[in-house]
Parts: C-alpha cells; sequence; structure tokens
C-alpha cells in the first residue's frame, strides 16, 4: 500500500475526533526551526459545523485491538486498514507545512499490539518532527489509556497540547459500549498529565532552559447522544473534570452513526448537533461566566432547552433574581444577565464610574437589549413598554435567539477535492518528495 493509500484511509478515519480551535501555546518558533505554535501560529479556517480544519488530522493507524461499538475502527468492523510509519507520518507532515495545506499536526491512533507499543510509535513520529526537521509549530496529541508513565512523560515533552478521550459520560455506557475501557484507565493518564504539568511549571521557575511538557495543557472529548445519559450528567461530569484535571477544554461531538450496533441508535439517525450547541453554551457559562452545573439543570430538568440558550433559560426559572440595576449590580451578577457578555460587563463596570448609565449608552456598549431589556433597570426603571411575563419572555427569547441548526450529515472538509486528489494520485506518491 503507498503513501497516498495511507493518507485517504488515515485521514478519513480521524475525522470524528474533535481538533482544537485554538493552541493556547505561547512558544514561539526559534533558531532552524520552522513553524510556531503562538498566537497566530495556527490559521484557522472551519468546516460548516464548526470544526477546526487547519490541523492535519491524522491516524498514526486505524486497526484497534478495542471493540468499541461506536467506533468506525474497531476490530470486528470490516473496514480497510492502514498503519503510517513514524518516518512516512514525519514526512508527510513536513510537506502538507511546506505547501501551506497546514500550520500543525493533530495526531491520535488506534491501539496497535497494546497501549505502550502505540505510545512509542508516536514518540518516534514527534521526535523525527521536533528533532530531525526541526519543527516548532503546533502538535496535538492523543495519549492512549494504559500507557506507562514514562513513556506518557516522553511524549508530553514533543507536544503543544495532550489530551484522553473520556467518550462517554459515565461507567455504565463505557461497560456497555467500551467494553475493553474504563473510567479508571481514562482518568489515570489525566492524572498523570496533570501532575506532569504542574511539575513543569514549578521547575521552569527554577530553570530557565527547562523542556516544556505540554505548554498548552490537556483536554478531552465526550460523545453526545449515542447513549441515554442526561445533560446533566454531561454537565456535572464536565465541571468534575475541570477542577479535578485542570483541563483547557472539553470538547463535545454530537454522536454520528457510521457503524451498525443493537446498542447503539440505528444509522438513519441525525447528529443531535443542537444539543451539542447547547452543550458548548453551557461550558462557556462554567469556564467565563461564574455557572455551575447544579445551577443550570437538575435531576428534575436533567435536559437543556432545545429553544432556549442555557443562560436565558436559568434566567427564567430565577426571575426572583431580577431585574437588575445596571448602575449598582456587582460584576458577578451582570454576567448572569442574558444579553450581557463578558465583555459589555466589564465594559459596564468602567464606564458607570464617570456617570450613571442608560438604555442608550447600554447599546452602545454592546450590550443585546433585545434578550436584556427583560432583565435590567437603569436608574430604577425598566425599558418603557416592557412586559416581563413568563410567557412573553419565553416567546420573545425564543423568536430572538438562533434558529436551530442545521442537522445534516457532519462532514469534515477533505484535504483535496475529487479531482485534486485523482490528480495527486497519477504521479503515485511521488509529489510528497517534492
Amino acid at each position: 500500500m503507498d503513501v497516498m493509500d495511507k493518507l485517504e484511509i488515515l485521514t478519513a478515519s480521524a475525522k470524528y475526533d474533535v481538533a482544537c480551535t485554538s493552541s493556547g501555546s505561547r512558544r514561539k518558533g526559534e533558531g532552524p526551526g520552522m513553524g510556531s505554535g503562538a498566537g497566530m501560529g495556527i490559521c484557522h479556517s472551519f468546516s460548516s459545523d464548526g470544526r477546526c480544519i487547519s490541523l492535519l488530522k491524522v491516524l498514526m493507524t486505524n486497526g484497534c485491538t478495542f471493540d468499541c461499538a461506536y467506533c468506525v475502527n474497531r476490530k470486528s468492523n470490516p473496514i480497510r486498514r492502514a498503519a503510517f510509519t513514524p518516518q512516512e507520518l514525519a514526512d508527510i507532515t513536513m510537506q502538507f507545512y511546506r505547501r501551506n495545506y497546514i500550520e500543525g499536526l493533530f495526531l491520535s491512533s488506534g491501539i496497535m499490539r497494546n497501549a505502550d507499543y502505540t505510545t512509542e510509535q508516536l514518540i518516534a513520529a514527534l521526535e523525527l518532527l521536533r528533532y530531525e526537521y526541526h519543527f516548532t509549530g503546533y502538535i496535538h496529541v492523543k495519549a492512549i489509556p494504559g500507557a506507562d508513565e514514562k513513556l506518557l512523560s516522553r511524549l508530553g515533552l514533543l507536544a503543544d497540547r495532550m489530551s484522553v478521550n473520556i467518550e462517554l459520560p459515565s461507567q455504565d455506557s463505557l461497560a456497555k459500549l467500551a467494553p475493553d475501557k474504563s473510567k479508571t484507565s481514562i482518568l489515570k493518564p489525566m492524572g498523570v498529565i496533570r501532575e506532569r504539568i504542574h511539575e513543569n511549571r514549578a521547575d521552569l521557575v527554577k530553570y530557565n532552559h527547562t523542556p516544556k511538557f505540554a505548554p498548552a495543557g490537556q483536554s478531552t472529548q465526550m460523545i453526545v447522544g449515542a447513549t441515554p445519559d442526561s445533560d446533566h450528567q454531561i454537565m456535572m461530569l464536565t465541571q468534575g473534570l475541570y477542577k479535578n484535571y485542570n483541563l483547557r477544554r472539553v470538547f463535545f461531538s454530537a454522536y454520528t452513526p457510521v457503524v451498525e450496533d443493537s446498542l447503539l441508535p440505528s444509522l438513519d439517525t441525525k447528529p443531535p448537533l443542537l444539543r451539542e450547541h447547547r452543550l458548548y453554551q453551557a461550558d462557556w457559562l462554567l469556564r467565563f461566566y461564574g455557572f455551575r452545573a447544579e445551577e443550570l439543570l437538575n435531576e428534575q430538568n436533567p435536559n437543556f432547552h432545545p429553544l432556549l440558550d442555557p443562560k436565558s433559560s436559568w434566567a427564567i426559572h430565577n426571575r426572583e433574581q431580577f431585574p437588575v440595576e445596571i448602575n449598582s449590580a456587582p460584576y458577578e451578577m451582570l454576567l448572569r444577565v442574558p444579553g450581557i457578555g463578558v465583555r459589555s460587563a466589564q465594559r459596564i463596570v468602567r464606564a458607570r464610574r464617570a456617570g450613571a448609565l442608560d438604555f442608550q449608552a447600554l447599546k452602545k456598549l454592546g450590550v443585546v437589549l433585545k434578550r436584556a431589556r427583560f432583565f435590567i433597570t437603569c436608574r430604577g426603571k425598566l425599558l418603557d413598554g416592557i412586559k416581563v411575563g413568563e410567557h412573553t419572555l419565553i416567546r420573545t427569547l425564543m423568536s430572538g435567539g438562533e434558529t436551530a441548526l442545521p442537522q445534516s450529515q457532519p462532514e469534515q472538509l477533505s484535504l483535496f477535492d475529487d479531482q485534486q486528489f485523482s490528480a495527486l494520485r497519477v504521479g503515485g506518491s511521488s509529489w510528497l518528495q517534492g
């Protein structure tokens, strides 16, 4: 099998992994190397369903010893298999970079033989990129659950970001759909990465030239819609991961049916993209707005309203806390008003030091009055003509909110269109050597 065949198979097999949306790394390219992981080191492009496509997303191999029911690469699924050698993967990454097709690498893998052997192959590929090709660009690598801690430590010194996919929100779901995995085997490497990052930061204070360990931190991914787990369960787990493992991001991936299995939704089930969107909105509230998961959902209301964003839904269910006086409310309460974001709340706090604000001033500061007007007062007065009945609120916020996201099949954009790909194949893989 030539390199182009492998590339076609292994990029297609990687498209269900969620790539990071920003590097989060401050490491600049230095010396004779090429590429940068800092600031604008990644030129972002996004597909229609929001996936970042600026990285070369590829698997080391789509062969796997695991038999996870939801995975297209499971060992019992009769698909074409392929595997890169470390040298092939390093060569392809550099050729794509030199042609300005990519700005970084997103590398994952099926389990070859065992976790340690797979991690050794990932390390070999990244060592070629870093030390032989002097590639200083952004690299995100998926850690393999069950790998030796020393191997994970070596891998983290080569990558900008590491991640361990938790995949499913509960141990029951894992036992049902991924019997080869367990919550413990996934959380253990997360803990190792957390400790290595913490130790590395302490070392950097003492020694200027200490190599950085995963400077962009770690993240994880959860599949949404493959199991009966509620949004409440997902958000409680998300909150725990941020608190206990210092994750930079938790990514949510709407389940896309790719294999037939009695334990999974049928193949004609559409991916729950709107639900994924609501989870991302709630995740944003946890990270930047001071909300807690138990404030947004509970066992009596375990799922987000499909037609209301989580912040508006919370405000409607907590009307006793409103209206908020714009000229005196603390910053933390301003953040809880629908239509007021982090930047506009900061602007309000700064602007009101110079004098009392009115509704016109709020509009100039970036407040979305169409949403915020029901929950705020200026100088003790509501906006003229405002009615704050529950049904009025819900109807207005629904009509003024986001339209439902398209429920079309999500698909990662191809590296090439069919005509370009066919033309490249005419000369075999010789173009990669140029």
